[in-house]
């Protein structure tokens, strides 16, 4: 079989890891010969100097660039190491490769992405639009653009509640003193709209998926065991759940989704009833556990996008648990200059 070279983004690996390093890993255990290139954000994402992982990492413009700004760079890379896919695993930036999915069709570069209205269906601002008529149970919530909403809607939903960002991060507030200082931070980091959600008491568990026109290829649920105070899991143990994927298969159909996600869930304490929180439109920082658990998720898109026949997954490994830890990677520092300077790290090795 002929090696293929596959891109993957997001290779910050940090207190709130990017999932590129795990989609990385689950890669190099597929039987499809790969070469592997990271794109980054920054020159000091460590998973930029994982030499024994990637062949080389580039440097991209941050995703609010626009999208020709992104093909232009993505040229400029393709020239250099011709490229067969590209694989990304940041929210933030599936906009801007949506917009140019058929300029990378003409390059030879394959992807396997949503539509922008998939994109949008399973939006955290429009999710209870979306599944209005289905009987998936989601919490009361309430998009805000101004202090005065956020103060009405904290009056309808009331403490303790979840101010969240339209792309990341999620708070727990208790005070009106606190909501409006999550309200800021996460409007000045991530822009408007912020969702304020009532918050449910009860186990959180995760559903890293894979689907293709809205049919389920694969899917592990896990149950996240320690976090960090950004509430990420840093350890986590694979459960079985069947309503958990019943749910999850009726809700990726119901929007039709192409690609990589992971569906969030909580089981009231009181009630047992299972909540859905948020749909993130690409694969979790957890998914090389899938791919531990027989499910290498990854892999299977991959072969989406070579257009090979694959089976869906039908089980996996329950009782299987990661932890992450920190790691000192030692770069010389003409690695961090090449970086800067070039955009890439030709010429310069990630080790001495």
């Amino acid at each position: 079989m002929k090696r293929i070279r596959v891109a993957v983004t997001g290779m910050n690996a940090v207190d709130s890891p990017a999932p590129g390093v795990p989609v990385v890993r689950s890669l190099l255990e597929s039987n499809i010969p790969m070469n592997i290139v990271g794109f980054s954000y920054g020159a000091l994402d460590p998973g930029n100097f994982m030499n024994h992982l990637i062949e080389n990492a580039y440097l991209f413009p941050y995703p609010n660039a626009g999208s020709e700004t992104l093909l232009e760079r993505i040229k400029v890379v393709h020239n250099k190491t011709p490229l067969d896919i590209i694989i990304p695993t940041l929210d933030s930036e599936l906009d801007n490769y949506i917009s140019i999915q058929s300029d990378l069709e003409n390059l030879g570069i394959r992807t396997f992405l949503p539509t922008r209205k998939e994109l949008h269906l399973r939006d955290k601002s429009l999710l209870n639009q979306t599944l209005a008529n289905s009987e998936i149970k989601l919490p009361q919530s309430i998009n805000v653009t101004d202090a005065n909403s956020l103060k009405s809607a904290v009056d309808k939903i009331g403490f303790p509640l979840l101010i969240k960002g339209i792309f990341y991060e999620a708070y727990l507030a208790y005070s009106m003193e606190e909501a409006i200082g999550y309200f800021f931070h996460l409007t000045a980091k991530w822009g408007i709209p912020i969702i304020v959600q009532k918050f449910i008491s009860g186990e959180e568990i995760n559903v890293c998926a894979l689907a293709k026109e809205g049919e389920l290829v694969g899917a592990v649920i896990m149950k996240k065991l320690f976090l960090t105070d950004k509430g990420k899991a840093w350890a986590g143990v694979t459960i079985q759940n069947e309503e958990a994927i019943q749910t999850s298969k009726g809700i990726l159909k119901n929007i039709h989704w192409n690609g990589g996600c992971e569906l969030e869930y909580i089981v009231e304490s009181k009630t047992r009833d299972l909540y859905l929180l948020e749909i993130n439109p690409r694969f979790p920082a957890w998914v090389y556990l899938a791919t531990a658990s027989g499910q290498n998720l990854p892999e299977a898109l991959v072969k989406i996008c070579m257009k090979e026949k694959f089976e869906p997954f039908q089980n996996y490994e329950v009782g299987k648990v990661f932890v992450r830890h920190s790691w000192d990677d030692i770069v010389p520092m003409k690695a961090i200059e090449s970086l800067t300077v070039n955009g890439d790290l030709s010429g310069a090795t990630s080790h001495e």
